[in-house]
């Protein structure tokens, strides 16, 4: 393998990593919306959205593909019902193994934010 294959390799391997990071960040903060009960897309997202400050823009295209990738885990369940306007929505709720899921991710995330503080500190 040429040293150029190599760092082709590498690249790529860091790019999927970064991804799987952010996908993994995502789910987090899904499992942690739903908490404190079962809500559809739209108000997941915009739940995000407003307790971030509107810093963090959670769009279509990867919000419904991470719900999936939660419910083919076991983590979210989902369901159909009538939304806040009486229009049909699916709705999803966190499951046994997502509340379980969503501690362990917790506990994952503050060692992170320590390391990165620590890390980060002037002086």
């Amino acid at each position: 393998m040429t040293r150029k294959e190599r760092m082709e390799r590498r690249e790529r391997r860091e790019r999927q990593q970064r991804q799987e990071m952010l996908l993994g960040t995502l789910d987090m903060l899904i499992l942690r919306t739903l908490l404190p009960g079962p809500a559809h897309g739209h108000t997941i997202a915009r739940v995000i959205e407003q307790s971030s400050d509107e810093v963090l823009q959670v769009e279509q295209g990867s919000l419904y593909p991470a719900l999936h990738r939660l419910a083919d885990r076991g983590w979210v369940a989902a369901y159909w019902g009538a939304s806040e306007n009486n229009r049909k929505a699916k709705f999803y709720k966190l499951t046994a193994k997502g509340r379980k899921r969503l501690t362990t991710e917790r506990s994952r995330w503050r060692q992170m934010v320590e390391a990165i503080g620590r890390v980060m500190q002037e002086g």
